[in-house]
């Protein structure tokens, strides 16, 4: 959530930022319930300033409250400050309710748009490769090997579900081991983080509203949803925790199932393994002093490309606009790699900056020792690998008898260079 000091002292701004990405809330609304509650609380305080006087033995100018006249008076002010607690109750959850629909506010940096068909690219990356014979996509080639199997887990577990076989889930591990060994170089902290996410922390960390309840997957018994990626739990692990100052950045990244309905996605892209129910993801994750996570953000972006570089897939890297970039962050750049069976670049990486968007919500925190204060901390995150750029690569090496080669980043974490048609 924003400061509510920074929401009064800006609100058209706070408005254009919320219009700018699309997100309803009545910034007028709030500032008079800000203002009413405010009011209300310091009525409360006053009387209770009178009840504690009461309680003494003497009255404020030292002569004593006697009898029925202090018990009418006490029960009058336990009255009157009873009325008002009920009041300011229903303006507080109000207040809160309305706190939590205003968005963090986008850089001056972004693209202002509607939707994906506004983001900006600013750059492409490799060289798109060229064919001689008839390609296939991703499905047919993982058939084809027997490294792809839709069919027997639709029977299994349903649509958007596969069993990734043999080979495919080397190559897996291999892109795992890469991003395990880029990170462990750029001082990132490996974790294996919990997949399931208490109501609260997930609201925190912004999820709820951005993706709603249709796309999360909720265990009404436990009250606990399973993570749609490993941030969410990794972001709330230090809730309520305070860094001292030398300890930032706090780097780590996180290896986990991830689990999404995709309510929003019926019918796009339901060949092969592009949008699953259930995917393995390797997330990065950083708390930065305030000043540094501009530049943390780079950091992020680089490591992905990095990846991508070390891969020799070709990519283009994409400023997203406002409408598209989601509540907690106030920027995001996509990573998407060229698909040769769609003929066209797909999302496969992306990474965010939340600025104090979460860490406020979570309450985390830093020792600035120069202001001699605590001050929130930053929260960026994004992704190394998801299964994605597995695709990539099965699409990108095909050769002609339906074999992919494999990219020689991966040839020290595999047994072989090339998956063979059996």
């Amino acid at each position: 959530m924003l400061d509510i000091k920074f929401i009064r002292e800006n609100p058209e701004k706070v408005k254009k930022g919320a219009k700018n990405k699309g997100v309803k809330v009545d910034v007028d609304r709030l500032l008079e319930v800000d203002k009413n509650r405010r009011e209300l609380l310091s009525q409360i305080e006053s009387l209770r300033a009178e009840q504690n006087k009461l309680s003494k033995p003497f009255a404020a100018k030292g002569k004593p409250v006697k009898g029925e006249d202090a018990i009418k008076k006490a029960a009058e002010l336990k009255r009157k400050v009873k009325g008002l607690e009920e009041r300011f109750k229903l303006l507080d959850e109000e207040f809160d309710e309305l706190m939590a629909q205003v968005s963090n506010l986008p850089f001056d940096d972004v693209p202002v748009g509607k939707d994906e068909a506004d983001n900006k690219v600013l750059r492409k990356e490799g060289k798109v490769p060229k064919f001689a014979f008839n390609i296939k996509d991703h499905l047919e080639l993982g058939e084809g090997l027997d490294i792809i199997d839709v069919k027997r887990a639709s029977k299994v577990a349903g649509s958007r579900f596969a069993y990734l076989k043999g080979e495919a889930v080397w190559l897996w591990f291999a892109l795992v081991r890469l991003a395990f060994e880029t990170l462990r170089e750029k001082g990132f902290r490996a974790l294996l983080p919990p997949v399931m996410i208490k109501p609260e922390m997930a609201w925190a960390m912004g999820y709820l509203e951005q993706t709603d309840d249709e796309d999360a997957y909720f265990l009404e018994k436990d009250k606990l949803y399973l993570v749609a990626t490993s941030e969410q739990t990794i972001g709330a692990m230090h809730a309520g925790e305070a860094f001292e100052e030398k300890d930032l950045p706090k780097r780590y990244f996180g290896f986990s199932t991830c689990f999404r309905r995709e309510a929003g996605a019926y019918g796009k892209d339901t060949r092969g393994i592009i949008r699953q129910h259930q995917f393995d993801k390797i997330e990065m994750f950083s708390f930065t002093k305030p000043k540094e996570s501009e530049k943390e953000h780079e950091l992020m972006l680089s490591i992905e490309e990095e990846l991508m570089g070390a891969l020799a897939l070709p990519y283009q890297v994409v400023n997203i606009c406002t409408g598209d970039l989601g509540r907690p962050a106030v920027k995001k750049y996509d990573i998407e790699t060229w698909m040769p069976s769609q003929n066209k670049y797909r999302e496969t990486h992306s990474t965010s900056n939340c600025t104090d968007f979460q860490s406020r919500r979570l309450n985390i925190r830093y020792k600035d020792k120069k202001a001699n204060k605590l001050e929130f901390v930053h929260t960026l995150n994004g992704t190394a690998f998801a299964q994605r750029p597995l695709i990539a690569v099965l699409e990108n090496f095909q050769q002609k008898d339906g074999s992919v080669k494999i990219p020689k980043a991966l040839h020290k974490h595999l047994p072989f260079k090339e998956i063979k048609r059996k």
